[in-house]
């Protein structure tokens, strides 16, 4: 009867909750990470093209919507002409915007020789205020670098420009064909109603989030590179243009970014003009602008709209600038963003959406998600 006794009792609470699966998941786990990493890196030629798309199709959808919602004596503008109307506006001017960059590169290739004279001379000036010897051992190490290769490369980025909008324009334009199916494959991919409006609630948690950054940013980011042309031609730097344009760019980079976009004009007054005085009124005009435009009013248009912490931003700008370099450092925020809500929708996920988010709340949870779907 022991012996019976023995077979039947039940097994102890820390043997019954334990997994016997836990360790082969997570090697699992860890084996499809790897595999998506390097999928990443080996097929970024048309990844990135196509994650720049999926951005610029969410925020013409919701274009397109606003579009259609608008009454004409009273009918509504029917969906194929608001798509047309939406995808010829964003088609014109990125062919716009990359044909610009591309002539301006051209231009400054051109008369970039004069600059590297002129700017070891400057480089030369600004380090005598410490000793002859630091701004000697500083131009011979310029001297050292190779500027031919990069010349090349600059050269050919610039060509490959249009190239790039060409493409994302067809990318986008196929969406757009395939956008009035999208329901009728949803649903056939979930049949069961419940997995369908989980589904749904997910996708409409990223869409706004993404929609609301990628409108304050364009807007915010648009108002910097005025500003900064204003600057730029109140103290009659050359490229005026070209540095709003790289500053409206730069600024979808977080942190690092508006950095940048606060060097470009000081570089450049540093090497026109041969008194520091300029100098010094640019730099406090970019970084004043820099300053206010992007740690105020960014902050307050953006409000809670991605709850990500500052180190998971700069995390998401480390790991995507290594995996996909400068494009991933503008996918970076948008990516992590949705990977943080597609995290705080699935339970076992949870906690990385969690560790993510700025106070440990994550804004895009299951109750707040089904009340934005209701």
């Amino acid at each position: 009867m022991e012996q019976r006794r023995e077979m039947v009792e039940p097994a102890p609470p820390a043997a019954r909750g334990k997994d016997p699966r836990g360790f082969e998941r997570l090697c699992l786990g860890i084996i499809v990470a790897a595999i998506v990493l390097v999928i990443l890196v080996q097929a970024k030629f048309f990844l990135i093209p196509l994650a720049i798309a999926a951005l610029l199709f969410s925020l013409i959808g919701a274009a397109i919507d606003r579009i259609m919602s608008v009454r004409i004596a009273g009918f509504a503008v029917p969906y194929w002409l608001a798509s047309l109307l939406a995808v010829s506006a964003i088609g014109f001017v990125m062919m716009e915007l990359f044909g610009f960059v591309a002539s301006q590169v051209d231009v400054v290739l051109a008369t970039l020789p004069i600059y590297i004279e002129r700017g070891q001379i400057a480089i030369a000036r600004l380090f005598s205020l410490v000793g002859d010897d630091v701004a000697r051992g500083v131009l011979d190490g310029f001297r050292d670098i190779n500027l031919n290769a990069y010349l090349r490369m600059a050269a050919g980025s610039a060509g490959s420009l249009l190239a790039v909008g060409v493409m994302l324009i067809v990318y986008v334009g196929f969406l757009f064909g395939e956008r009035v199916h999208f329901e009728t494959k949803l649903g056939k991919l979930f049949p069961q109603p419940e997995r369908a409006t989980h589904v749904r609630t997910v996708l409409l948690s990223i869409r706004r989030s993404v929609h609301h950054y990628v409108l304050v940013k364009t807007a915010v980011s648009a108002v910097t590179g005025l500003v900064i042309y204003g600057v730029a031609r109140l103290f009659k730097l050359d490229f005026a243009e070209l540095i709003a344009i790289l500053t409206f760019l730069l600024n979808f980079i977080p942190t690092l970014g508006s950095i940048v976009a606060t060097a470009l004009p000081v570089l450049v007054a540093l090497v026109q003009f041969d008194a520091l005085l300029p100098v010094l009124g640019v730099l406090a005009a970019a970084g004043t602008v820099q300053f206010v435009l992007g740690n105020i009013l960014d902050p307050m248009l953006m409000g809670r709209t991605l709850q990500m912490s500052s180190f998971a931003i700069i995390l998401s700008l480390t790991v995507w600038s290594a995996i996909w370099g400068v494009p991933g450092m503008f996918l970076a925020v948008p990516l992590t963003a949705m990977a943080m809500i597609v995290c705080a929708h699935i339970e076992a996920l949870r906690p990385i959406a969690i560790v993510l988010s700025r106070d440990g709340e994550p804004l895009f949870g299951q109750d707040e998600a089904a009340g934005e779907t209701a």
